[in-house]
């Protein structure tokens, strides 16, 4: 019995072969990463090196942008199936960009700082009318730092915000002193402080309901491979697992991936694997801050029903 399975088996191997009949191939998928240093993106990385995204037939590609804005441009033009970005982000669905959020990442904002020259302003409260440069226009960092200026009754513009985007001319920019400061994700500002360049002036601790990042999945890929969707959330969160899991293998990915040494990483690891979600359900506060602020920052006219913005239809069952 055994022997006539095997010799079926064979000869159905040998009609595959002849009639062009193949194992079904993964699906090639590009992923936007809304900046490349950010250990908030570390995931993806850890997804691919690890076969997680593969075991579920995709074969994920990883792009780095600088900043949302161009993040969803490339997503506009068909360029990128899925876009890692900011919270602030879905107030580009609201104005027409084809994509929908698909997953809350990651809550609180602890991955960001604004970080200043060592003799640069002292207090938060010397910031009033300094320039403090961002990625983008509309981007998750100019929304932290126009909150900052209105938390200190400044009103959303009491800050000089300059969009100036990749990080390392504005980290170039601040050391040449053509700006007061710079917003940056906490590696760097840990980085710029244990070289003596840089002091870490502003955290934001204190904003708790909120949603810092966003997976976005555009209109094209939700329509036509809704399975791809779940398959990458799936990858997505068993990466996270293992990270919660496994500090030493993800420090080490997430060094060589952001290019900083293992024991600042492991500070950065520390620090912000609490704000990832195990399971990307949208909340409600956080949706209804994240609407006020796209008012405020006069990235829309009018509150928008956040529901409209995003869908919980892929997270992992």
């Amino acid at each position: 019995m055994l022997k006539t399975t095997s010799r079926m088996l064979t000869a159905m191997a040998l009609i595959a072969g002849v009639f062009g009949f193949a194992p079904a191939q993964a699906d090639a998928i590009r992923v936007g990463k809304a900046v490349p240093e950010a250990f908030s993106f570390v995931p993806l990385d850890v997804g691919i090196r690890q076969g997680f995204f593969k075991k579920r037939g995709l074969d994920v590609e990883s792009i780095a942008f600088a900043g949302d804005a161009k993040m969803q441009q490339a997503a506009a033009a068909g360029s990128i199936e899925f876009l890692l970005g900011s919270g602030p982000a879905l107030g580009y669905i609201a104005k027409g960009a084809p994509v929908k959020g698909i997953a809350a990442m990651a809550g609180p904002p602890l991955l960001l700082a604004i970080a200043v020259r060592p003799d640069g302003p002292k207090t938060v409260a010397d910031l009033r009318d300094k320039k403090v440069s961002v990625s983008t226009a509309g981007s998750l960092t100019y929304f932290l730092v126009s909150e900052t200026a209105r938390r200190q009754g400044w009103g959303p513009k009491g800050i000089d915000i300059k969009p100036m985007g990749a990080m390392p001319g504005q980290i170039a920019a601040m050391k040449r002193g053509d700006i007061d400061g710079a917003i940056m994700d906490i590696g760097n500002a840990l980085n710029l402080e244990k070289m003596g360049e840089g002091r870490i002036l502003v955290r934001f601790l204190d904003i708790k309901d909120f949603h810092i990042h966003v997976i976005f999945g555009t209109d094209k890929v939700i329509a036509e491979n809704p399975k791809a969707a779940s398959a990458f959330l799936e990858g997505w969160f068993e990466s996270i697992r293992f990270m919660r899991a496994n500090k030493a293998q993800t420090v080490k990915i997430a060094a060589e991936v952001t290019e900083k040494d293992e024991e600042i990483t492991g500070r950065v690891y520390d620090e912000l694997m609490p704000m990832f979600s195990d399971d990307g359900r949208f909340d409600a506060k956080a949706l209804e801050l994240l609407s006020k602020s796209l008012v405020e920052l006069d990235i829309l006219k009018t509150e928008t029903d956040m529901s409209k913005l995003y869908t919980e239809a892929f997270l992992p069952k």
